[in-house]
């Protein structure tokens, strides 16, 4: 019997699907806008609940209370509701007001999407806001959590949306910006921290930008973060036009950004560098094993075929090392070594 009741099968709710399927959980999904495969669909509330311990209200935020108020009826003591929204203040209220001290509930926040779950970026971290009127509500969604390959953070409601309001809802507000000012756009040639910059938006654009109003809306302290973001650009912008025309270190010391040193790099700095690449090129290793590992449920394909497709993959490998500058066999040599380990 399924244990996990999901209700919404959005982008987020197919994304926590294919996550529970791979830790092999089992989960009834019910959501009346989508199409769900048949082996996991359930016709009405009672049959989603039957067997359940979890249920995941995987909706939007405006819509969680009329959820809850649907679900409510139905529910039990023995289950555990959680919402996975990007803000937490309203749908925490929404649950103390619809379910209280009757059924257990906890607000969390899965702080990755589909476009991460779908590239195996790791970690994938969680926030929990444990709840006073249900002491073991916390533990349990760790567990689940925990059980799905998740670093879980707790947190207050207020600390949480504080938190996404100078971080989540400030990245989609300066990402639009720069969308509708015409800055995003795809440019022959671009310095290093644009490119950055570039690639957050398209982050932004591919994982959640249906999400932009409700995150600025939703989120009772995203209006003050973006005020003081505006009222500092403008600052700047009139220091900025208050220089003069040819502006000595001294005019300009103002404008410096904070905290950064402006010297010659240290030699060992090298060696740090190094290190870091190291540790991403582990991060991206581990993110090509479980990508691996996915396509390898997916097809098995015939050993002819498969080998061809082993040498294609390789020439490929090759022509991209000869166009950045580096050694073709080495690079073939690696991923050999690669391909054959096979996903772990």
């Amino acid at each position: 019997m399924p244990r996990i009741a999901l209700v919404g099968y959005g982008r987020f709710g197919r994304a926590l699907g294919a996550l529970l399927e791979a830790a092999d959980l089992g989960y009834r999904a019910m959501d009346p806008g989508a199409s769900l495969p048949e082996g996991l669909r359930a016709g009405s509330v009672p049959e989603l609940l039957e067997g359940a311990e979890l249920v995941v209200v995987a909706v939007p935020v405006p819509q969680v209370r009329e959820v809850l108020l649907a679900l409510r009826p139905h529910l039990r003591p023995e289950h555990l509701v959680l919402d996975v929204g990007s803000v937490k203040v309203k749908p925490v209220e929404a649950m103390a007001e619809v379910l209280g001290a009757r059924v257990p509930w906890v607000g969390t926040h899965p702080l990755f999407g589909p476009l991460s779950l779908a590239m195996a970026e790791r970690p994938m971290r969680v926030v929990i806001c444990p709840n006073p009127l249900h002491p073991d509500a916390a533990p349990r969604a760790r567990r689940f959590y925990e059980a799905l390959g998740c670093e879980v953070i707790e947190q207050t409601p207020e600390g949480h949306d504080r938190v996404m309001a100078q971080t989540h809802a400030l990245t989609f507000f300066v990402a639009k910006g720069m969308v509708d000012s015409g800055a995003a756009v795809d440019v022959p040639f671009a310095p290093a921290s644009f490119k950055a910059l570039s690639r957050t938006i398209e982050t932004v654009r591919s994982d959640a930008g249906h999400l932009f109003t409700a995150i600025q809306q939703e989120n009772r302290f995203a209006t003050e973060a973006r005020e003081r973001l505006l009222q500092a650009l403008q600052g700047i912008h009139r220091d900025l036009a208050a220089l003069p025309a040819v502006a000595s270190a001294r005019d300009a010391a103002g404008l410096a950004l904070p905290g950064l040193d402006s010297g010659p790099p240290e030699p060992r700095e090298t060696r740090e560098h190094i290190d870091q690449l190291d540790r991403e090129l582990v991060e991206l290793l581990a993110r090509r094993s479980e990508l691996a590992r996915r396509q390898s449920r997916a097809q098995a394909p015939a050993e002819a075929q498969a080998g061809a497709e082993t040498e294609a993959v390789l020439a490929t490998r090759r022509a991209w090392a000869t166009e950045l500058g580096v050694d073709p066999r080495a690079v073939e040599a690696l991923f050999r070594l690669l391909l054959d380990a096979g996903p772990s």
